[in-house]
Order: structure tokens, then sequence, then C-alpha cells
């Protein structure tokens, strides 16, 4: 038993907890600095030429589960055993501290309470009609007092004690909660054009809802940056129901466990004619050799495959430039436009750009925002001091002998005790 005893208070000691604090908040930077849940080839690409700080190459990152730190077994082992400690402190030291405060202490004699931090004897012609006025004024106070003959025990505060505990609770649950919406959560990220949809299965692989792209705008400032992109959307359950609504970059759609946000935009197809043909929608693709944003296709200008041309295009309102084999600019088209290029004649019908939706469903969030909440009540109540007042007489002597105690804030006390001996003079 005391081996168990010390093995518990080892656990649930401060030093522990802090420096396991310590090693998540650094474990944290480390995912936010390293990107999470790619391919290992993306790491290999990427870390095994260029090493993280010079050391970590893209072998060592998938070895130690760097590249899905907050999913890793050494992670999960770090938030246990935070939990564990937490919980052993609340148990082995909160609680009974709360069981104490709720606890009644009796003093009989002025010797205990001239002991106490804050203690004052005073004369009094009238002992018992100053207790029990005393009394009377502390309830009024909002004090909880307990009388016995010749002697008042008071208290105020003790729902103080209780903040600590939830506290615990509320990290407790926090842990819980964001583990259980990283292991079982999913994101998925998908650029649509209008008109467009997605479906989203279940876990026995049964279409769930489908998200609709109904309508794409990119808001651009006057020097045509993008400022803000805005999709309408709609959600369609299988059963028929469905919910159409606005999104934009910060304010997303939650739907049923599910949040939809808007992430970012492309393009995704131009529509041409080519000389009489029909109108023709040819996807376009990001070309990085070009530019960050850049997007073109390859098309020949004959039946047989012959006279190819590549087409760019920066903006989804235009224009689209037109280059040879050679990278020679041949002539740019804006739209509803019409050009010869290369005895060709090629007219742009309209530039269909894509939004870049991200759904995310984590089933852990409620968990999350009730552990903040409780982490708030419980924070809120640990500013709370636990006061406490024994007040007795002697019948032998006119004396009544006050005494104090605070878990914090004992020199504010003290500064109180002038109001309580007039309250006893009173």
């Amino acid at each position: 038993m005391k081996k168990i005893s010390q093995v518990l208070n080892w656990l649930s000691s401060l030093k522990i907890a802090i420096l396991l604090l310590l090693l998540i908040a650094i474990s944290c930077a480390a995912g936010t600095l390293i990107p999470q849940q790619e391919s290992n080839q993306f790491y290999y690409d990427s870390f095994n030429n260029n090493p993280l700080f010079g050391l970590i190459n893209g072998n060592i990152l998938i070895l130690f589960e760097l590249n899905h730190i907050y999913t890793s077994f050494w992670f999960l082992l770090l938030l246990t055993w935070l939990g564990l400690a937490l919980a052993v402190c609340s148990f082995r030291r909160q609680l009974p501290i709360l069981k104490s405060a709720l606890s009644w202490i009796d003093y009989k004699s002025p010797r205990q309470i001239a002991k106490l931090s804050i203690a004052q004897t005073i004369q009094s012609n009238n002992p018992s009609k100053s207790l029990e006025n005393f009394s009377i004024n502390l309830k009024k106070q909002g004090w909880d007092v307990k009388e016995r003959e010749g002697r008042i025990a008071a208290r105020k505060g003790v729902i103080g004690r209780l903040g600590p505990i939830l506290i615990h609770l509320g990290m407790i649950l926090l842990m819980i909660g964001a583990t259980y919406g990283s292991l079982n959560g999913k994101t998925i990220e998908r650029f649509l054009a209008p008109g467009r949809s997605i479906d989203l299965l279940n876990n026995n692989e049964e279409k769930e809802l489908t998200i609709k792209l109904q309508k794409f705008q990119i808001e651009r400032d006057p020097q045509g940056r993008a400022e803000q992109y805005r999709s309408i959307v709609k959600v369609i359950e299988p059963n028929g129901n469905d919910e159409e609504k606005e999104i934009s970059v910060n304010y997303p759609l939650r739907y049923k466990g599910l949040t939809l946000y808007q992430a970012e935009w492309s393009l995704s197809a131009i529509t041409i004619q080519i000389d009489s043909s029909p109108k023709l929608q040819i996807p376009i693709k990001p070309i990085p050799e070009l530019g960050e944003q850049v997007w073109g296709t390859i098309i020949p200008t004959k039946i047989g495959g012959e006279n190819q041309i590549l087409l760019t295009v920066t903006s989804e309102l235009g224009p689209v430039t037109i280059f040879d084999n050679d990278g020679r600019s041949l002539t740019s088209l804006s739209i509803n436009k019409e050009a010869k290029v290369k005895n060709t004649s090629i007219k742009l019908i309209n530039i269909i750009p894509s939004s870049g939706l991200l759904l995310k469903r984590d089933p852990g969030v409620p968990m999350v925002y009730s552990s903040f909440a409780i982490i708030l009540i419980g924070g809120s109540l640990s500013i709370i001091s636990t006061k406490k007042i024994w007040v007795l007489h002697e019948k032998e002597k006119s004396l009544i002998y006050i005494g104090c105690l605070s878990n914090r804030n004992l020199s504010g006390l003290s500064k109180e005790l002038p109001k309580f001996i007039t309250l006893l003079n009173n």
C-alpha cells in the first residue's frame, strides 16, 4: 500500500503535471510546424533533401509518427498520463479539501481561537445579545451560520473549493473530446464547380448527405485581388430534406455535426467554340511552372490533333492567353470575344471557377465545447475565497473571542475584522 501511495503521489505531483503540459505544448507546436496527414512520399520529398533543423529527415518523421502527431501513440500516452494525474490529484487532494470545507469545525475554547491566523478578544456587557445580533447580521450578508450555546461558526464562499475540481474535470473532458475527435473525425477537401455535388457516405458505405454547389462568386478589390469567396450550397438528405445557405470565409455552415468551410478557390474549365463547332467545355489545371495562380490546357486547332496551342488564364474574369508550341504569345481572348489563331477561329464563351470546400465532421466537438464551459465555471469559482469565522464567549467573563481563516487573501479578511467587531458591539 505504501508503494502504491508513493506512485500515486508521484503521478499527481505538480512538477509532473507541468512537465506533461510542456511536452504536450511542444508536440502541438511541432504539429503546427510539420504538415500533418500527408502521404509518406510527401515527407520523403520534402525532408530527405532538407531535413528539419538539419537532423530530422522524412524517415525519422514517419518512424516517430510526426506525420500524424495528434493521433500518434506517444501523444495519446501523454494525454492519458496528464488525465490520470489530474484525476488522481482531484481524488487525493481536491476532494478532501472540499470535504473539509463542507464540514463544520467546532472550536470550544479560547485557546483554539487564539491559534488562528486572525484572532481578537473584545469586551462585551451583554455577550449573549452580541452573539445573537452578530448571527443575524452575518446571515443578512450571505454567510452560512451554525449556532451553539455560547458560540457561533460561520462560513462563506465554500463553493470556491469546487473550482479546482471543475477545472480538472474540464481539462480531462477536453482531452477526451479532442482525442475522440482526432481518431474518429473526418476531413474532406474538394473543389466543386457550380452545379456539381459530392456525396458523403456513412460507416456502412451508404449515402448520408449530398453537398451541391449552387453558385460561386469571387469578390475582388479594384486591383483585381481576391477579397472574399462566397458559395451557395445545398445540403440534401436521402429522405428529400434539404437546406440551402450561403457560406464565405469565416462564415461556415454547420449541419448535424458537419461543418462546411469556404476554404479556397480555383478555376476548373473554360468554354470555347472552335470555328463552327458546338460549345466545348475544356477542363483546365494549375500550371505551377508558369506562376502561383495560373491554369491552362493544351488543345489542337485541327481535327487530326495538329497545330497545338496552350491556353492559360489567371482569373475567372479573363483574359485567356494563347501560346504556340514555341512559347510565343499569339493573342489574348476576353469573354465573348473571338480571334483567329493559325487560321482557326476561336471564341471564348466563359471561364468556370470552382469553390474550394473543406468539410469537417468532428464528433468530439460537443465534449470540447462542454469542457470549455466547465473550465470557465471552475476558473470563476476558484477566484472566490473560502472564509470562516468562529465566535465564542466565556460565561465567567464578559469577553468575546473571534477568529477568522481564509484560503486566500488573508490580508483582505483581516481588514474585515474591525467590521465584524463593530457588529458584535452593536
